[in-house]
This record gives C-alpha cells, sequence and structure tokens, in this order.
C-alpha cells in the first residue's frame, strides 16, 4: 500500500516538472480621439512573447519573431484568418462600431477585445477565453463551461440575449478554439528555444533606510511562472512579509519582488533568512543570503572615516584659499586697466 502510495506522488511530481500551461492572447484595441495612438490596434502574444502585430497606422499584419515565418508557412490557413481579423476591424471602422453599439457620445474612449486559449501539452486539455472591455471596465465575457456571457455592465445585457439565442456563442467559441489551438502548438513547435527557455534573475537586496523593510527584488527572469519568497531556517515565511507581483520587462523578461519586516528580529539572526526564488516545475531552488553588506539603500549612510573627513576639510580649504586669490588677482587687474576699459566702452557702437 505504502509503495503504490509512493508511487502516485511520484507520478504527481513528475508531471508538475515536465507539463506546462502554454497560453495565446490577442488584444485588440480601438480607440477614438486618443492623440499619439493608432485608432486600432492588433496584438497576439504566446507565453507572454509578442508574436504578431497590427496597427491602423502601418496597415500590415507583422510577424515579431522570425520563427513565426515558419508558423505561417505551415498553417496558411491560420494566417488568412488573422489577417481577417485585423484587415476586417480597419476597413468597418471598429470605434465607430462600438460607439454606436453602446450609445455613446463624442470623446476619449477605448474599447479592447481579448480572446485567446490555454493549452496544458501533457492532457492536451483547452481553455477559451473570450472578454470585451470599455474604457478600462469589464463590459461581457464568455464563460466557457456554461457557453453563456456574463454582462458586467446593464447596456451589455441585450447584446448577452442575442448572442445567446442567435447562435453567436458557439460561433464565437469553435472560431477561437480551433485557430487558437492550431497556431499555439505549432508556435511552442517551432519557437521552443524561445519559449520553452529559462532565464534565471539578478537578484538584489534593497532598503530604504536602516528601519525600514528589507525587498528582495529579482529581475531579468523567465518565464514569469516563478516564486520569490523569504525563508528561515529553510521554512518559507508567511507573516511579516510582502509580496509584489510579477511585472513583465521590455525585453522579455519579468521582475518582481517581496519585502520582509526585520524590525523586530536581532541582527544576529539575520543570517537564518534567505530569498529564494523558483520556477515553477524547477525542483532547484536559487538562494540569496540576507547579508547586511550586500544590501543596497539610498537612505542612511554609515559613518565617515575620521581621516576622509580630514582630507575633504583640507581639500574645502585648499580651494578656498586658491579662489581668492583668483578673485584679488581680477580686481587688482581690473583697477590697473580702467582707463582702457572706458577708452573702449566708446567704441562698443562700431
Amino acid at each position: 500500500m505504502k509503495t503504490f502510495v509512493a508511487l502516485i506522488l511520484l507520478g504527481i511530481l513528475i508531471k508538475d516538472s515536465t507539463s506546462m500551461i502554454h497560453t495565446l492572447r490577442v488584444f485588440e484595441t480601438s480607440s477614438s480621439q486618443v492623440p499619439n495612438f493608432p485608432e486600432y490596434v492588433a496584438v497576439a502574444v504566446v507565453n507572454d512573447v509578442e508574436v504578431i502585430h497590427c496597427d491602423s497606422e502601418t496597415r500590415r499584419l507583422e510577424p515579431k519573431q522570425e520563427w513565426m515565418n515558419r508558423v505561417t508557412e505551415d498553417d496558411p490557413m491560420f494566417w488568412v484568418w488573422i489577417t481577417q481579423i485585423c484587415v476586417n476591424n480597419l476597413q468597418k471602422g471598429k470605434a465607430k462600431d462600438m460607439k454606436r453599439r453602446f450609445n455613446q457620445t463624442e470623446g476619449v474612449h477605448i474599447w479592447q477585445r481579448m480572446f485567446g486559449c490555454d493549452w496544458d501539452d501533457d492532457t492536451d486539455d483547452i481553455n477559451v477565453y473570450i472578454q470585451y472591455a470599455r474604457n478600462g471596465q469589464d463590459v461581457i465575457s464568455l464563460d466557457p463551461i456554461t457557453d453563456t456571457w456574463v454582462a458586467a455592465k446593464s447596456e451589455a445585457f441585450i447584446t448577452k440575449l442575442r448572442w445567446e439565442t442567435d447562435g453567436e456563442t458557439p460561433r464565437h467559441k469553435h472560431n477561437v478554439q480551433n485557430h487558437c489551438m492550431e497556431l499555439l502548438k505549432n508556435a511552442v513547435s517551432y519557437g521552443e528555444k524561445t519559449l520553452k527557455r529559462t532565464e534565471l534573475p539578478l537578484v538584489s537586496l534593497l532598503q530604504k533606510s536602516s528601519s525600514s523593510p528589507v525587498t528582495c527584488h529579482a529581475t531579468g527572469f523567465y518565464p514569469d511562472r516563478a516564486r520569490l519568497f523569504w525563508t528561515k531556517d529553510g521554512d518559507e515565511l508567511l507573516e511579516d512579509v510582502g509580496p509584489g507581483e510579477i511585472l513583465p520587462n521590455g525585453d522579455g523578461t519579468f521582475q518582481t519582488s517581496v519585502s520582509l519586516d526585520l524590525s523586530s528580529v536581532p541582527l544576529k539572526n539575520w543570517d537564518r533568512h534567505h530569498c529564494v526564488f523558483q520556477v515553477s516545475g524547477d525542483k532547484y531552488k536559487y538562494v540569496t543570503r540576507l547579508d547586511r553588506s550586500k544590501i543596497r539603500t539610498n537612505g542612511e549612510r554609515g559613518p565617515k572615516n575620521p581621516l576622509t573627513s580630514i582630507i575633504a576639510a583640507v581639500v574645502v580649504v585648499g580651494v578656498v584659499i586658491v579662489a581668492a586669490a583668483v578673485a584679488l588677482f581680477v580686481i587688482r587687474r581690473k583697477r590697473g586697466q580702467t582707463g582702457l576699459c572706458n577708452l573702449c566702452h566708446k567704441y562698443d557702437h562700431i
């Protein structure tokens, strides 16, 4: 019995360490009267890596990764599908269409649609997402389990009823699910070196002042499926910690931070604390020991070296003496040339 349970646990651990959830998201943004911003932008993102871009200024669909060219060659129907999304929205004026649908007045407005899927490469399960938003607030979204629409705004309730009664819901879901699944699998296959890579972060210990919490900051890691946490004697700390969000960097990597309040911890016990970074599914942990000498701070500075202070004082005195001598020389020279300068003023107008 014990052996059977052990085998089950081992199977779970192996699955967790080898399987991976891959994601595809297409973000559409239509705007009205927003300065210095295209009226329509569409971006496709696979595992948080931008792979396709289209907007109303360039008016063309652009692969953002070299390996995406191979994806489009292998799956030309996908390229037709995604091109239609871009070109059709450019031609029909998405912003005007959304204004009419929600009976909105003139002014600055932003409408967004997000659709895509998640794929478990171990179980082959797939989840579909479709969501609409306006001016930063949810409007309507698809519940893929019940195949119904959730209206977050009262004005979207009519749209919900229409989509659920005229066959629009299965069409939406089927269209996204089929194309999304095929693209995602091809992208993961061709972009494996990029999408399945692991980059470890640069970890720093930061503190504003000696009385502030110590923040462990990790940046430059990939993928974003990672954890950063504090431990004491090897056990994870859940109290006196402040975890931050995982945020994207401009180069496709990510950053995050977690703070630790050590106000009640004696200095001699600091080295019992460690900041730990771990990628989901990776059995290895990357540990940074809490070391006072390694903390970077922009607040209080330590006591100055007395010899350094004396040298600095001598330098300052020397500068003052030199400046005084130069000023005295200039004054004396001006007094000796007053007549000449007065003569020069007579010819200033020439």
